[in-house]
């Protein structure tokens, strides 16, 4: 019976997971690896060893690198000041307590202000929070890739395990 239980909560953390891909309020890949941990570890890891975690592991490490870094080099990729940069970390963490609309507009509003504050023309501020968005929606969507990879990779070792 305590299986069973151990099994469902790793199925709601891979599918939370999943879900935490495009909502950065949930960890999404730390999620989806925790789940896929647990089950490796409720099935004594006879599907799942050390390799297919190493394997799967490495992928969501690189997930969550991309997700931190993803916008700002959106940013620097347009030439954005370092103010810039500072206002859309900040404007990711504001949005967060906004929702969907505050994680979408937060980094673009943040770094449009702190290019801004630098003192560049308002067109070229815009340039700048735009590079930032892209750069997060790229991130986003490298992240969600890559938790789905990590699900196949856990349901391929499922399969030949």
């Amino acid at each position: 019976m305590m299986d069973i239980a151990l099994y469902a909560l790793a199925a709601l953390l891979i599918v939370g997971g999943l879900a935490g891909a495009v909502l950065p309020s949930l960890p999404g890949i730390p999620m989806i690896f925790g789940g896929i941990w647990l089950v490796a570890a409720v099935d004594d890891y006879r599907h799942l060893g050390l390799w297919w975690l190493l394997i799967i592991g490495t992928l969501g490490a690189v997930g969550v690198i991309v997700d931190f870094v993803a916008s700002t080099l959106g940013a620097k990729r347009v030439g954005a000041s370092n103010l810039a940069l500072w206002g859309a970390s900040l404007g990711t963490l504001v949005g967060m307590f906004f929702g969907i609309p505050g994680l979408l507009f937060g980094p673009f509003l943040g770094a449009l202000c702190g290019e801004l504050a630098s003192g560049t023309s308002v067109l070229r501020s815009a340039h700048v929070g735009v590079g930032t968005w892209l750069g997060l929606l790229f991130g986003t969507l490298i992240k969600l890739v890559l938790s789905f990879v990590m699900v196949g990779l856990f349901g391929l070792a499922m399969l030949l395990g």
